[in-house]
Order: structure tokens, then C-alpha cells, then sequence
């Protein structure tokens, strides 16, 4: 069965389903839950056969909080947070512009602030199961902003982060980036169905190299369309590239409308310079993320990159970084 097919099987059965009045907008089965959203259904269909629906107007105002809702929200955390007071989020504040749920992170194991920068990464090819769990598990300790890892651990570490506030972010054409527009776009989809918040994609280097800028831009654009919302990054593999050709390539992101632009794969032979990504922000100018990674070892190392302009940083040495420690090893 085409996808096509699948797609008009299951917008009859939502029909169906509708006109019997399983469907209609109702109260919740909890008592103070909220109302169902209004509007006509709709239906899409992922690249897994995952079927979504969903209100016609998604873009609806939210329903005020219930009373007394603010009220049965657990306490502030008292921790003291030297390095940020905006590390954490008020649940309250949150809450009262109309979410019905709220996930904050809150650290369990003291680290520096640059714990909210980074992206913990784990992408080699033999990590085990057992090396996903850890690796979200010291997400969930420090905060991180996230933890990245291949597609195929994206449900298994969404499982793992859920309701923790930590995002799962996955990589796309990875890491050669030669792959077409179609194949990264249908792993966007498959990888946000599977729990992904987050999708690194890898630019068409050689079409890039090549001056095929058509190419590189319908590459990035077709992943933007299928991310449908979610946060988008753009690895450029900058130790394969020029100076200029970085620039045309983060020019491109930027009208793509991505949301970050990153350095590398940390499988290309080079890594995160502070020229580059110096380079890369003033390209994209100050409202446009820059993602370093590849080769960020330790503290000072990542505190360069964020003086330079990185707001996020790809790394498999987090701990050691926000608890100013040695790193074990290469890594990522």
C-alpha cells in the first residue's frame, strides 16, 4: 500500500469515527483535565505509517490555566544556580499563559552553566543500548539541553527523557550528507514521529563545493519543510570548506529559515575552530544559532567557542566540561 493509499484509508476512517461522534470536542476522562481541541480533524500520515490528528486551528489561543492550578504545581526549587539565574524556567509563569503541561529541568548534579549550551552527544556506530541509557541519564542530571544520537536511538532515549524538559535531538544525511533531499526529508519526518525535537542535517558538501548552490538550498529547504516546527540545525563540515564557501552556506540556512548552523560532523576530519564559528555568526548575524562541535574537550575550550558566538555545542566530553574535569579519551 502506497502512502497515498494509507493516507485516504485513514482520512475515512477519521471520517467515520466523526460523523459517529467519537470525535466531538468533550471533556476530558480526568476530572480537571482539559477540553478536547475544537475543529474539524485532520490527519497526516509519517514516513513510519505513524498517523497524527489534530484541530483544524492550530494556531488557537490557549485555554486559561484551570483555578487553582498554579496552586498544585510542586515548589520552586531552592538550589542556588551561581552561574544563571535564568537557567531554570518558572513552571508558574509557564503555566499561567495557558500551557496545560509544563517539563523543567532540574539539576540533580551540580555543573556550570554551560550545561544549558550543550547537546550531549553520543553518534559512534557500535554504542550499545546501555551507553544511550547513561548518556540520558546524565542529560537528566546536569540539564543539558540535549542529548543527540542516531536515528535509530531516537525512541529508545525520547523513552528515557520523558517528561525530564531534555530534548532529542538526531542527525540527518549523516555524515557524508550526500543522500538526496527526499531521503533526509523522510528521515526528518520518521525521526520527529519517533519523539525528535531536535534534527541535525548535513548540507550536499560536494554540491556546495561543485558552486551548485540550488542544490544545497533545496537540500536544506526540504528538511525545513518536513521538520514541521521543530528546531532545525545545518552541518556545514567546515574543515572541508573555504572561508567563502562557508559564508554561501550559511547564507543559504539562513533563507532556508533553519534555525542553527553548525560546524561538523566530528567525523570529517577536523572540528569546531573559533574562527569559524566567529566567522559563522557574523554571517548569520545575532538572532540565528551557531552550533560548535567537534573537538570540544574541556571548559576553556567550550568557553571559547561561546565568547565567539556558539549558543549551543556538540560534545560527547559534557560532564567533563561543566564539572571543569579531565575528559577520558577522543570522542566527539
Amino acid at each position: 500500500m502506497t502512502e497515498a493509499q494509507l493516507r485516504t484509508v485513514v482520512e475515512e476512517v477519521v471520517k467515520a469515527l466523526d460523523a459517529k461522534g467519537f470525535l466531538k470536542a468533550g471533556k476530558c476522562s480526568c476530572e480537571d483535565g482539559p477540553k478536547a481541541l475544537k475543529g474539524e480533524v485532520k490527519t497526516t500520515v509519517g514516513s513510519a505509517g505513524k498517523t497524527f490528528a489534530g484541530a483544524a486551528d492550530w494556531g488557537a489561543k490557549p485555554a486559561a490555566p484551570a483555578k487553582g492550578a498554579l496552586s498544585a504545581l510542586p515548589p520552586k526549587s531552592s538550589a542556588p544556580d551561581d552561574e544563571d539565574d535564568d537557567a531554570h524556567v518558572d513552571e508558574r509563569v509557564i503555566a499561567a499563559a495557558g500551557a496545560d503541561r509544563v517539563s523543567v529541568c532540574r539539576p540533580t548534579k551540580k555543573g556550570s552553566g554551560t550545561a544549558r549550551f550543550v547537546d550531549h552527544t553520543l553518534l559512534k556506530p557500535n554504542a550499545t543500548q546501555d551507553e544511550i541509557a547513561k548518556l540520558c541519564e546524565e542529560a537528566r542530571q546536569f540539564c543539558f539541553a540535549s542529548v543527540c544520537v542516531n536515528p535509530s536511538y531516537v525512541a529508545l532515549s525520547a523513552q528515557f527523557l520523558r517528561g525530564s524538559g531534555v530534548k532529542v535531538c538526531t542527525v540527518v544525511g549523516f555524515p557524508l550528507g550526500s543522500t538526496t533531499p527526499t531521503v533526509k526529508a523522510i528521515e526528518a519526518r520518521d525521526a520527529i514521529a519517533n519523539g525528535a525535537g531536535e534534527i541535525d542535517m548535513v548540507i550536499n558538501i560536494g554540491a556546495l563545493k561543485s558552486g551548485n548552490d540550488a542544490l544545497v538550498y533545496d537540500d536544506i529547504k526540504a528538511v525545513r519543510e518536513a521538520t514541521r516546527g521543530k528546531l532545525l540545525k545545518v552541518i556545514l563540515e567546515t574543515s572541508l570548506l573555504s572561508n567563502e564557501e562557508k559564508v554561501r552556506a550559511c547564507a543559504m540556512a539562513k533563507k532556508a529559515g533553519a534555525d542553527f548552523v553548525k560546524t561538523s560532523t566530528g567525523f570529517g576530519g577536523g572540528g569546531a575552530t573559533v574562527e569559524d564559528v566567529r566567522l559563522m555568526r557574523e554571517t548569520v548575524g545575532p538572532l540565528m544559532g551557531v552550533k560548535a562541535s567537534g573537538g570540544i574537550r574541556d571548559a576553556k575550550a567550550a568557553a571559547d567557542m561561546i565568547a565567539a558566538g556558539a549558543t549551543r555545542l556538540g560534545t560527547s566530553a559534557s560532564v567533563a566540561i561543566v564539572t571543569d574535569a579531565k575528559a577520558d579519551g577522543k570522542g566527539y
